[in-house]
């Protein structure tokens, strides 16, 4: 895992929700006060027991944040992006797993503190940060037990495209992260072959594309009316 440079460090953690409300000086401070921490594809560094209060605030890589059925099965609550903060101990039963080579910054319970006490502004948006992330998970645990699979799958490229979307020449939304039909699947919590079922059907019905193995957004409106069930 490569070094980050200390000014690309600072840029990165003043994009980060949580941290943004602090000056460069602070940032900096907290760039060499708080280690780095790297996670290979596949490694979970948070099980259900974590007991720990540390933050981690994504700065490259994506992480999974998931519970297990009864029966065994992932059931993904959300994925984490860099700028996204991460508190372990409030993760409440769940997993922690990097999808891809993740850095984070590391900030224990007594470093929080100590920047909370110097910028008041940061507990709030720590709060705010842990309620969206709470209610995003509540509604994905909502689809599963509620919507069938077509809504499910439509609901989550709607939610994809309004959180990492971009807008093609053509006018068409494309989510620039490569999905397969499995990785979906853990999402909304269903088998691939279902998704790639409710994904084909899509595209006969040209709301969808798949192209150069990217996910484009042909009809919105219709998307999201399918969404809503």
């Amino acid at each position: 895992m490569r070094e980050i440079p200390l000014h690309d460090e600072i840029r990165m953690l003043s994009g980060a929700d949580v941290l943004e409300v602090l000056s460069e000086e602070e940032l900096e401070d907290l760039a060499k006060r708080a280690p780095d921490v790297f996670f290979q594809p596949g490694e979970i560094f948070s099980v259900p027991e974590e007991t720990e209060g540390k933050l981690f605030v994504l700065k490259e890589g994506r992480v999974q944040i998931y519970k297990l059925s009864p029966e065994g099965e992932q059931q993904t609550l959300a994925e984490i992006e860099p700028g996204a903060a991460l508190i372990i101990e409030r993760l409440e039963g769940s997993y922690a797993q990097a999808l891809e080579p993740t850095t984070a910054i590391s900030i224990n319970r007594e470093e929080m503190k100590r920047l909370m006490q110097k910028n008041p502004e940061v507990a709030i948006r720590l709060v705010e940060v842990l309620s969206k992330q709470l209610r995003q998970a509540d509604e994905r645990l909502a689809d599963v037990a509620l919507k069938e699979v077509p809504a499910r799958l439509a609901n989550l490229i709607t939610q994809l495209v309004e959180s990492e979307g971009i807008v093609t020449r053509e006018g068409q939304r494309r989510i620039p992260t490569h999905y397969t039909h499995e990785r979906l699947g853990t999402l909304i919590g269903a088998h691939r072959e279902a998704v790639t079922r409710a994904f084909t059907t899509m595209q006969d019905e040209g709301i969808l594309e798949l192209r150069r193995r990217y996910i484009l957004v042909m009809d919105m409106e219709a998307l999201e009316g399918i969404a809503r069930g």
